[in-house]
This record gives C-alpha cells, sequence and structure tokens, in this order.
C-alpha cells in the first residue's frame, strides 16, 4: 500500500536539491527566484488538506551533488521535516569528466543519513532531456544513474517519482525553451506524479495539451540557432569560468511557513509587493 505522509500530520515538507526542485521553466514573477515549481504546487495542496501543514525550499539552480549535501542537508535536518524530497546530480551528469562511481555513493550516502533521520524521503530519477543529438551519448551515463537511484530507493526504503519513465515529456512543449528544465506544463504534471506517489488527495489535474503542430526544417532549424545563441552559449560560458546561474541566489523558502497559495498573492502586476510580503 502506497503510504500517506498525512498519518504523520502535521506534515513538515523540505524541498532539496537543484533547478528541477526550484522551479526553474515554472515562470511566476509573484514569487521569490520569479519561479513556481512542482514543489510549491505539491506544498499548495499539502496545506488544502491540512493547514497545519509546513513547508521549505532549499533547492538553487545549478547546483551540483556536493554543493547539494554541504549546504542544503543540514539545513533541511535542522527543520526536523516529515517529508524530504531529495533530487541532486543532474548538473554533474552534464559535466564533461565525471567519476559516476564517487557520484553514487555520495548520493547514497546523502540519502542514508536523511533515512537515517527518521524522515519520509522522496527520491526521483533523471529524465534523458531532449537537449540534442550531440549529446545523445549523455542517455547511458544516465541510465545507469537512473538503475542506482532506484536500486537505492528499495534498499533504503525510500518513494520513488520516476521521472524517466514518463513518456508525456516526450512532448517539446513539456519543457521550457531551454530545453532543460520543464516547462509550466511539465512542473504541473509532476506535481500531479508526486502526489499519487505521496498517497495525497488533490485537486491538481495533468494538463491537457492539444495535438502538436507538425514543425517545418525551417522552422526547427531557426528554433536550434536560437537556442545556441540564448542558452547553450550562456551555459558554457559559465562552465567555462566556473561559475553557476545559481551563484547569485539564495533559497526561495529557507525556512518552514504556511505554502504561499497563488490565489493569495494576486496579478503578476503585483509582483514587487506580493514578493516583500511573502519574504516578511
Amino acid at each position: 500500500m502506497t503510504p500517506n505522509i498525512l498519518n504523520a500530520a502535521p506534515v513538515r515538507f523540505v524541498a532539496v536539491g537543484d533547478s528541477f526542485t526550484e522551479g526553474v521553466g515554472d515562470r511566476d514573477l509573484r514569487l521569490p527566484n520569479d519561479c513556481r515549481g512542482w514543489a510549491d504546487r505539491v506544498a499548495e495542496e499539502l496545506s488544502r488538506n491540512d493547514p497545519r501543514t509546513r513547508y521549505a525550499n532549499l533547492a538553487i539552480r545549478g547546483r551540483r551533488l556536493r554543493r547539494i549535501v554541504d549546504e542544503q542537508l543540514d539545513a533541511a535536518l535542522a527543520l526536523d521535516p516529515t517529508l524530504v524530497s531529495f533530487h541532486a546530480g543532474g548538473n554533474d551528469l552534464l559535466a564533461a569528466r565525471l567519476d559516476l562511481g564517487a557520484l553514487i555513493r555520495r548520493f547514497e550516502a546523502a540519502v542514508a543519513r536523511l533515512v537515517e533521520s527518521g524522515t519520509q524521503v522522496l527520491l526521483f530519477t533523471e529524465y534523458n532531456v531532449p537537449l540534442s543529438p550531440v549529446l545523445e551519448p549523455l542517455k547511458l551515463r544516465t541510465a545507469i544513474y537512473n538503475k542506482h537511484i532506484r536500486r537505492i530507493a528499495a534498499e533504503y526504503g525510500t518513494l520513488l517519482v520516476d521521472h524517466w519513465c514518463f513518456e508525456r515529456f516526450q512532448d517539446r512543449r513539456m519543457w521550457a525553451p531551454d530545453r532543460l528544465h520543464m516547462s509550466t506544463p511539465g512542473h504541473e504534471y509532476m506535481a500531479v506524479k508526486v502526489l499519487e506517489v505521496l498517497g495525497v488527495q488533490h485537486s491538481l489535474r495533468a494538463p491537457v495539451l492539444s495535438p502538436p503542430r507538425q514543425r517545418t526544417r525551417a522552422e526547427i532549424v531557426a528554433d536550434d540557432a536560437a537556442w545556441l545563441r540564448r542558452d547553450v552559449a550562456p551555459w558554457l560560458s559559465r562552465r567555462f569560468r566556473g561559475i553557476s546561474s545559481g551563484d547569485h541566489l539564495g533559497a526561495r523558502w529557507p525556512a518552514l511557513m504556511p505554502a504561499v497559495l497563488p490565489e493569495r498573492l494576486g496579478t503578476a502586476k503585483a509582483a514587487g509587493t506580493a514578493k516583500v510580503a511573502t519574504r516578511a
């Protein structure tokens, strides 16, 4: 039987990780770091079920596994969570050089620490992000990593959201224009799948997308060129300089607090006011 975390109410949900968990790609100017994401959406549903729910999101874009462990694990455990979501390693897998065995061992050690604390742990497999045919060899690296995440989830008794198996993410509209982060529909769908794994009743619906329009060759070429100029070139520049897109950012929700329900934020025109209010 799928466990229901509401049995441990009130839920204290702490999200740990990188851009996947921070919410990058689900743009919302009313919120810190201008994004919302699946974790916010899950916390909102948990709060609607039980107003005593508290939520923190420590994830920061661009973080590799080592920094996530060093910067976020102790902070997460200090909040005495009943549920921790842990996603890490995606940025490591994109590295030109990688000791995959060391990455897996570091991931497993982090999961062991979380499980030993007594919290319920939620893990994710990585998806084979359709960046470019040139990067297709990364698929094998990701598949091996995912095999070990599944093993770790089984051995340590964690929950698992098997992102790799979600066929809906083959639709390019589930991805933001940078092709690396989920779009708003992608985050909406992920929130639904997470809530299903948690065994929590919710009001969310999976996004309904119309049949995709067949693109012309000229449109594909133009889109690829724009992607290389807009997203790939800056990413490579940051890699060469040893900096990350998240270096200037802090955690969106660093302390446990009631989830910020979007209906209470008003419109995007009041974004500045809303951000001040939610950070207060």
